[in-house]
């Protein structure tokens, strides 16, 4: 048989770079500060909460759109949070995590042959989806600090160049991963004008909310009025509540986006894990110390490492959100962070993400004097990487 085994939208991905340098790190006895999730779990009152469900009998498909009172969960945290008024029944959908609702805003909102607006370095999946739908992707580079610009910034010619007749939909990622900025309001608003102006619609992927750190403040796009109309807001539990592998999300949009987004999802998972969801609504309504707390761990977390890898040589950039730290590799000599990577994982005995793969092919180079190194960690872990760092990484030039 001549034919092909993969289909043409496929073929061109291989075994994501987080599985690759996982089974790294596991073979070198590394410590593993790549792929982004926490060694440590989430508070025991939403586990109990979960087991409660199942003993109680909440084990049988939930409504496609999600579990009533997890909605209604989700409507109060948006009006705690953000005094956004969200209707449970006609403006949320729960999803099977926040990467499935990606795909299902994607498959909802784009057609084939759209152009989809996203900066980079971008979340992987979003890459995928976009050629899952038969869209082109036009990326936008995200600069790293430097003289004129205290955070990561873009230019606004190259945005607005991105924007043409056949652009449906920008993706947004506040607080952002990988590089942790989070977007101004008056970038939002730029971003909003430009929206309005060729009539987009916008994803706005907001895992990282509640992982902040002071003086940023995420600000939700859908709260602007210039966007209000036409933003679809992505959240989940697993990194507000370290519990990723629940993989419990959701959108919140006007009612016709979130018609558009239900159709796809119904045919995508129909329905998320009914014991979780119900854990879920008890999650989004712990008290206000319990967010303060995370965000105050994350932040000493932060500090934790982001003091570690200057002490190894590292220029690493402050994050203002997310568990992640962008470091600049260039005076280390490597032809590129894939290969720096590899040897940090081999010969150092740590593991770092090479950020080149959230990159297009236009602007890749962009990455290639980068590495992430993920702080969602216990201390001790933290502590062994910095230690292994000093010790172990010195510049070849």
């Amino acid at each position: 048989m001549s034919r092909p085994v993969s289909a043409q939208r496929v073929s061109r991905f291989g075994t994501t770079v987080f599985s690759e340098f996982s089974a790294l790190a596991a073979k070198h006895g590394a410590v593993n500060l790549g792929q982004g999730f926490p060694d440590f779990d989430g508070p025991e009152a939403i586990k109990e909460a979960a087991q409660r469900a199942i003993r109680d009998g909440v084990n049988q498909y939930a409504m496609g759109m999600g579990a009533k009172d997890l909605r209604q969960a989700i409507s109060e945290h948006a009006a705690r949070f953000y005094g956004q008024q969200v209707d449970p029944d006609t403006m949320v959908t729960v999803t099977s995590g926040a990467t499935e609702a990606i795909f299902d805003v994607l498959l909802g909102l784009v057609d084939p042959g759209d152009e989809v607006v996203a900066f980079e370095p971008f979340y992987d999946s979003y890459d995928a989806n976009i050629t899952f739908v038969g869209a082109t992707a036009r990326y936008v580079p995200l600069r790293p600090p430097d003289a004129s610009h205290p955070e990561w910034w873009f230019d606004r010619d190259e945005v607005r160049a991105a924007f043409g007749p056949r652009t449906r939909l920008l993706i947004l990622n506040s607080p952002h991963n990988p590089t942790g900025k989070v977007f101004t309001r008056e970038e939002l608003e730029f971003l909003g004008g430009l929206c309005a102006e060729y009539d987009v619609k916008v994803l706005s992927d907001e895992v990282y909310e509640h992982i902040v750190f002071a003086p940023a403040r995420h600000l939700r796009p859908s709260t602007l009025p210039v966007l209000a109309d036409r933003t679809v807001t992505v959240s989940s539990a697993g990194k507000s509540f370290s519990l990723t592998g629940w993989k419990v999300g959701w959108i919140i949009a006007p009612p016709p986006l979130r018609d558009a987004v239900q159709r796809a999802h119904q045919f995508v998972t129909f329905a998320t894990a009914s014991p979780l969801q119900a854990a879920m609504a008890a999650a989004l309504r712990l008290p206000d110390a319990y967010y303060a707390e995370l965000a105050a761990t994350y932040t000493a977390k932060r500090e934790r490492l982001l003091g570690g890898l200057r002490e190894a040589g590292l220029t690493a950039y402050a994050p203002q959100g997310s568990y992640f730290i962008l470091a600049d590799i260039a005076r280390y000599g490597f032809p590129d962070d894939i290969a720096f990577c590899r040897h940090l994982v081999s010969e150092v005995g740590v593991a770092a993400i090479p950020p080149s793969v959230f990159y297009g092919p236009e602007h890749r180079h962009l990455g290639h004097g980068l590495a992430r190194f993920a702080f969602c960690k216990t201390d001790a872990v933290l502590d062994e990487a910095v230690r292994r760092l000093r010790a172990k990484l010195a510049p070849r030039r």
